[in-house]
């Protein structure tokens, strides 16, 4: 994994073509990136990323982020139920409650 401006990079060796490949994750835009060597890879995923900024300002556009820190998921009633009753008997939100359990 890379990382520059805030955007994480996701890099692959393909074996046959002997060439490094990669994407940012995290996004719906593409960002793709290749390069021969580890310096040609890390300066193409730098190149990648900083066009598609000044791809984004030239359209006028804001640059979608990675991992805005909402996650929205889905849980059984039973589930949501338990941790809303264990948050509460911590006098935390269910928010923080999660926070804290998936933080350790």
């Amino acid at each position: 994994m890379m990382q520059y401006k805030g955007y994480i990079g996701n890099v692959n060796f393909d074996d046959e073509a002997n060439i490094f490949h990669g994407y940012v994750i995290g996004l719906k835009d593409v960002i793709t990136f290749q390069g021969t060597t580890v310096t040609e890879i890390k300066q193409a995923f730098k190149d990648s990323i900083d066009d598609y900024l000044d791809w984004c300002k030239e359209r006028g556009e804001k640059p979608e982020k990675t991992y805005s820190g909402k996650l929205h998921l889905r849980l059984n009633p039973e589930l949501h139920a338990h941790l809303a009753i264990e948050a509460e008997k911590q006098g935390v939100s269910l928010n923080d409650f999660i926070n804290n359990k998936l933080s350790k």
